[in-house]
């Protein structure tokens, strides 16, 4: 197994074993001993400008298959600007509702992870691919199922055909780089990590800072100064 496997199984170990012995079933907790498993977390690598455009293009020349017909271009083109502009996990992007975007207005997203309520304006090209689909979809509850069958399934469609587009592009990628995109894309324009972590619906900012503290744009520039000061004074 890899190492954050063996972690993730080591913990789900001493939380069964902890609760079995809360419940008078065992005498201790053997597991508490083991040693956790080193693990390395790869770094977040978000899409850059040029694999973006290359990703909107492949959208525009992606193979017209299904009941969609040449509509399932504009379809899989608002689904990967709504992943890249709104920072969404694809299992919530694909069962966005109505009730989580404001259609009046046509620029915000609704996000509620974390129990706090959250609007994220969105680009006007995007607000109007996002429009167009649900005028084709007004019988439905989502924008990007049918609300029929398993929504895992779902999502492992989306994913298979994100894959197809990847490939179409030229560019080597998954899903959660959109949402590693987003995040990125604000850090480095100064945005708080704060604020990105309330955006992507973080419990805890910890959880953001450890996949995204090297991105921190302020970071990176008081660490700049900080040099800077020293070779000055030297």
């Amino acid at each position: 197994m890899a190492p954050i496997t063996s972690l993730k199984k080591l913990e789900r170990l001493k939380a069964f074993l902890g609760f079995c012995k809360a419940r008078g079933w065992v005498k201790e907790n053997r597991a508490v001993f083991l040693k956790t498993p080193k693990t390395m977390f790869a770094p977040t690598l978000p899409f850059d400008a040029g694999e973006w455009e290359k990703i909107l293009w492949a959208t525009e020349v992606f193979p017209i298959k299904g009941i969609y017909g040449e509509f399932n271009r504009t379809r899989l083109k608002a689904f990967v600007m709504l992943l890249r502009y709104t920072g969404l996990r694809i299992r919530d992007a694909v069962m966005l509702k109505r009730e989580h975007l404001d259609i009046e207005d046509k620029k915000k997203m609704y996000q509620e992870k974390t129990g706090t309520p959250v609007w994220i304006p969105v680009p006007h090209e995007l607000a109007k691919l996002i429009d167009e689909v649900w005028r084709r979809n007004k019988d439905r509850d989502y924008f990007f199922w049918s609300g029929l069958g398993n929504a895992k399934s779902a999502v492992g469609d989306w994913q298979r055909t994100l894959r197809k587009l990847h490939g179409l592009a030229g560019v080597k990628g998954h899903a959660h780089m959109y949402r590693d995109t987003f995040a990125v894309d604000l850090l480095q324009k100064g945005v708080p990590i704060e604020t990105v972590s309330i955006l992507l619906g973080h419990s805890s900012i910890r959880i953001t800072e450890k996949h995204y503290s090297p991105w921190v744009k302020s970071r990176q520039d008081n660490l700049e100064t900080q040099i800077r000061k020293i070779w000055i004074s030297s």
